[in-house]
């Protein structure tokens, strides 16, 4: 879902204030967490993982796709980190941390030993040099389609270009090195809040030798507005201070990183050799897998599943903690009308759907956000199937029958949430059909057609969903309905309201209670119809093990044993 940095920014200056609190109180309790070398298994295995796509570029400055963060989750890290399995912030690269009151200085004490994969100390200067250089972007880096995370979450840069679409202001202060193991980072304003989003792979330490030998600040915008990155930083020379290191990158044929022999931390796997293939097609991947090519593939398709099991493989899932949904623009008639938003609900049997392809794997979603986080609730209205119910509805306000709408679906395209978009939407249609509607059927490609279709408000309903990034409400909710967007076309004060209050609220049960209400009233309003929460799923040969699925798709191969 698109989303201008400007208003992420101000929703996660204050979304993330209460996981980052709660991380204050327990950042230097982990004494297991400062590395130092555990137990390690047996070395020498090699696994060949099946990614749908090449990455774009090996730095996380530069990307927001999951098959770069995934790749570059095995040779960087950050300050914090996320528990595996979890949304839990933990050490990473700082030992521990404290905040002033106001939480507008972080004090961050950092792992002592540690070293770059090229020899290069890690360090306070180290970190400085990172945030600096983010802090100081210029020209084509100033897009946000080059540093979307950075303007996300801290927002502008020292000398922000006012025609590159970054916000004005910035979070970001300044970096003080206190000592050799010590860096503080200031803000501008006063914020306990960006502590969680510094366990984004974005936000990972880079060698300062290695980003000025090999030119990673150098980069252009096309003429489609892309960003490309035009060193070599980050497609031949990525390099950092995790548990594997950059070896050979060949697009669409193999991305290779080894063991890291001088790994500062614990290192339980026995990979020495990791590679990634790109096969974007799911059927290729599973034939792949059954034929021993390789060890392990993500976005498995529901339908494969019982295939998988009983093959003898293995199938792994991550905690549910998604949404798919169908968005309706109400700048486009007949959705302006709440009796239509309503029917077009009841005219859906999203169990039906969910059933017949999700393999067991969804569940019927209620509302905009899974019920794993706190702030779901069980009082929303929730638009029962009903066919005579939604004829009912339209005949009411006034409609004859059948209602004519217009419906878009993306191309070319597997999502978590969203395995095989077209099936969804042709079973939907259908049913709509059926009932009470006419529709007008659309398409395009994934990227980036559709998306910035749907972003600019040019569909009037279209399929869609969301991964989450933080273990907060805000992150799906507040992404969605706290400002205006042109592709929900609508302004509604009391759910803005709602969310504004629920973000800053710094007591639990206070915060929940807020959200529960958020989710009463956008239910109510019903701008879109969410459908199903999904357990992606992975696929594993059997001698695979200790790999661990991540909500946020956060999963170090360093874990991973092969038998």
């Amino acid at each position: 879902m698109g989303l201008s940095t400007s208003r992420r920014l101000l929703r996660l200056m204050a979304l993330l204030t209460v996981l980052a609190l709660m991380a204050v109180a327990c950042g230097g309790d982990d004494d297991d967490a400062d590395g130092g070398g555990g137990d390690e298994a047996p070395a020498g295995a090699s696994l060949i993982f099946a990614t749908s796509a090449d990455p774009v570029v090996l730095d996380g400055a530069l990307v927001s796709d999951g098959e770069s963060l995934r790749a570059i989750d095995q040779m960087f890290e950050g300050l914090v980190t996320l528990a595996p399995g979890g949304t839990e912030v933990v050490p990473g690269l700082a030992t521990d941390w404290t905040a002033n009151e106001d939480g507008t200085q972080w004090t961050f004490n950092l792992q002592e030993g540690v070293t770059f994969h090229d020899g290069t100390e890690f360090n306070a200067d180290a970190v400085c040099y990172n945030f600096d250089r983010w802090y100081n972007f210029t020209g084509s880096f100033q897009n946000p389609a080059a540093s979307y995370y950075w303007q996300t979450v801290f927002g502008g840069f020292a000398e922000t270009d006012p025609d590159s679409g970054a916000p004005e202001d910035s979070l970001y202060d300044s970096c003080e090195v206190t000592d050799d193991l010590t860096v503080v980072l200031n803000l501008t304003t006063p914020s306990s809040s960006f502590l969680a989003a510094l366990a984004l792979t974005n936000f990972t330490i880079a060698s300062p030798t290695a980003l000025e030998e090999y030119q990673a600040d150098e980069g252009e915008v096309d003429a489609d507005g892309i960003f490309h990155a035009t060193g070599t930083f980050g497609t031949e020379h990525p390099i950092g201070t995790g548990p594997f290191m950059f070896e050979e990158w060949v697009r669409n044929d193999h991305l290779t990183f080894v063991r890291n022999p001088d790994y500062w931390g614990d290192f339980p796997g026995n990979v020495d050799e990791l590679i990634f293939r790109p096969i974007p097609d799911n059927a290729a991947r599973l034939q792949a897998l059954q034929a021993g090519d390789i060890q392990g593939y993500d976005l498995v398709e529901p339908q494969d599943y019982e295939t998988i099991e009983s093959s003898g493989l293995q199938l792994l899932n991550r905690p549910a903690f998604n949404v798919a949904y169908v968005g309706f623009n109400q700048k486009h008639e007949p959705f302006g009308d709440i009796a239509v938003r309503q029917a077009f609900t009841m005219a859906v049997n999203r169990q039906e759907v969910v059933d017949a392809f999700y393999a067991g794997q969804g569940e019927v979603a209620t509302q905009f956000m899974p019920p794993e986080l706190f702030g779901w609730s069980d009082a929303v209205t929730t638009y029962d199937f009903d066919p005579e119910g939604a004829k009912q509805v339209l005949e009411d306000a006034g409609y004859t029958l059948p209602v004519e709408i217009d419906f878009a679906f993306p191309t070319d395209v597997s999502r978590p949430y969203m395995p095989t978009p077209q099936d969804n939407f042709e079973a939907m249609v259908a049913q709509l059909e059926d009932c009470c509607f006419k529709v007008n059927t659309d398409s395009a490609t994934w990227s980036p057609n559709y998306l910035d279709n749907a972003d600019n408000g040019r569909y009037g309903a279209y399929l869609l969903g969301w991964t989450g990034d933080f273990g907060d409400p805000d992150n799906f909710i507040g992404t969605f309905f706290q400002n205006e967007q042109k592709a929900w076309g609508f302004d509604n004060p009391e759910i803005s309201d709602c969310l504004d209050a629920a973000e800053i609220e710094t007591d639990e049960a206070a915060r929940t209670a807020l959200y529960e209400e958020c989710n009463n009233l956008i239910m109510d309003f019903i701008p879109g119809m969410p459908y199903v929460h999904t357990k992606p799923g992975l696929a594993f040969t059997a001698n695979v093990t200790g790999y661990v699925p991540s909500p946020v798709s956060l999963e170090p191969f360093s874990l991973v044993t092969v038998e």
